[in-house]
């Protein structure tokens, strides 16, 4: 569920980052409905099964450390944020980051830490960064039919990280390939602008940013994909899931792709999949006896949340009173689940709480319902009934961030100013680097009237985001503020002086000139 924010007192904006306010604070958290419309989706043969594969080691490692390979991918997924392509739903996002983590506990091949973030597009793809940040669109997730299925495509992300894919080609190609990293944020942005023109936007900011790479890259090209297919198998099979899944993906990506007018999926030129490929798999899982996986609750309410974004709010509800009127879902608390979040979409409150009282009779226990209840009655303005819901659901879930983003919200629109301040710094002490908790922070102590405070959490959400010109010009304000004391303005200052080295590092790599 998107994070609504609504009511907050507005952030005092320097000129400089006052071009980027106003759209940072609304992208920041969205409303339902921010994704774009996301279209619907469309037994193999034994095959005797290939010698293993080699793992290629860590040759890479000699050229690009862990802590670089951190470091670039840290820049890129600022760039993603700041174009567009990161999507701020806590909800889709934990799930994500449960699901890989349940796929890296399986094995012990994995020595750094991992980020999931899902993209807001009904593109199907998937994409592996330096340092352990994985991408997956909304429109693949949709896609899957199983969470099995998911989790292949995850599996196979992670192993591309482990095996340091990215940056044996950044070893071989220095430069040129620094440059393309540097040129993704613009080809997401560019392919999610679906218009007649944003395939060409798309082609030609990847052609301008890795014309010197694509020959290097084909090359490995195979060789990687195949050992990312059987390393992560074996992840899929020891997390618990269908082996059988991974090969029944592939094979439905490449059938579907055959009925698409735009000709493949984004995530079939990047990862191709050949008749080999979807063999090889397959047979792997003939190897294996089958075992029935049942889909977790949560697979299923996040595909509906993803689901109730689609096209305009009314076609949403709609949608969803069809599928329980037929009966015609895979999962009914999940339907219910839709089609509440979809009337908040309507700003349908009488019928949302209805709706929300079946779907409570009808469901155990979960922190995805707990939170979309207590956001019902916070949208519909019952702020007690609100607040006493996420203070129940908190102390059953405290790590939950879709909760943990709303009641200061809930709190702030009672009044409560300081309380939701001091809620929030709670959580920061937790969770630090989280960016849409220092646009929280912000907000309550605008509505404080603490000058410093406000510019430095604001400035910390510009940074999260990518936008560190933004981010500097807020810290130069809390460095101004005559309201803070010894220690806080030398904390501001410091990080002052890291933002701006930070500026010339990325200038000075190719990265972010917006940024």
């Amino acid at each position: 569920m998107a994070v609504a924010l609504a009511g907050s007192p507005a952030v005092a904006q320097t000129p400089a980052a006052s071009e980027q306010s106003d759209s940072a604070t609304q992208a920041a958290l969205p409303q339902f409905g921010t994704v774009n419309p996301l279209p619907a989706p469309a037994p193999a043969l034994p095959a005797t099964p290939p010698p293993p594969l080699p793992d290629l080691g860590d040759a890479a490692q000699a050229d690009l450390s862990p802590a670089q390979e951190r470091k670039l991918g840290e820049t890129v997924i600022r760039q993603l944020r700041a174009a567009g392509g990161y999507m701020n739903d806590p909800e889709v996002n934990d799930y994500l980051n449960e699901l890989g983590h349940r796929l890296i506990a399986s094995s012990k091949d994995v020595k750094q830490d991992f980020e999931f973030f899902a993209v807001p597009d009904s593109q199907i793809n998937a994409f592996a960064l330096p340092g352990g940040y994985i991408g997956v669109h909304s429109g693949l997730i949709l896609l899957t039919q199983s969470e099995s299925e998911l989790a292949s495509v995850l599996a196979h992300e992670i192993s591309h990280v482990t095996q340091h894919h990215i940056a044996r080609m950044i070893a071989g190609q220095k430069d040129s390939m620094l440059m393309s990293l540097a040129g993704l944020a613009l080809a997401v942005l560019a392919s999610r602008a679906h218009g007649n023109s944003s395939g060409d936007m798309a082609q030609a900011a990847v052609a301008a940013t890795q014309a010197a790479s694509l020959q290097y890259q084909l090359n490995f090209t195979r060789e990687n994909e195949y050992e990312a297919d059987r390393i992560g198998f074996a992840r899929l099979d020891g997390a618990g899931f269908d082996v059988y899944a991974m090969g029944t993906f592939m094979e439905r990506l490449q059938r579907s792709s055959r009925f698409l007018d735009n000709g493949a999926p984004n995530y079939l030129r990047t990862h191709p999949v050949t008749y080999e490929r979807i063999a090889e798999a397959q047979a792997r899982a003939y190897g294996h006896p089958y075992r029935q996986v049942a889909d977790s609750i949560d697979f299923h309410l996040v595909r509906a949340l993803l689901r109730s974004y689609e096209g305009k709010p009314k076609e949403a509800v709609q949608f969803f009173d069809t599928a329980l009127a037929e009966k015609k879902y895979n999962n009914e608390i999940a339907a219910h689940y839709g089609l509440v979040a979809s009337l908040l979409r309507t700003k349908d409150y009488a019928r949302a709480k209805k709706e929300l009282a079946a779907l409570e009779k009808m469901a155990p226990s979960h922190p995805m319902i707990d939170a979309i209840g207590a956001h019902v009655y916070l949208d519909s303005d019952d702020t007690p009934i609100a607040i006493k819901r996420f203070e129940a659901a908190l102390a059953k879930y405290p790590n939950k961030m879709q909760l943990v983003y709303d009641y200061p919200e809930a709190l702030m629109k009672a009044g409560r100013n300081a309380d939701a301040a001091a809620y929030v710094e709670r959580q920061l002490a937790r969770f630090s680097n989280d960016g849409p908790l220092h646009l929280v922070a912000a907000r309550a102590y605008a509505a404080l009237d603490k000058k410093l405070l406000q510019h430095k959490h604001q400035g910390e959400y510009y940074a999260w985001q990518g936008n560190l010109r933004g981010a500097v010009d807020q810290f130069e304000l809390a460095s101004k503020a005559s309201d803070g004391d010894f220690y806080q303005l030398s904390v501001v200052d410091t990080r002052l002086r890291a933002l701006r080295h930070e500026v010339a590092e990325q200038q000075k790599a190719g990265f972010g000139k917006s940024g």
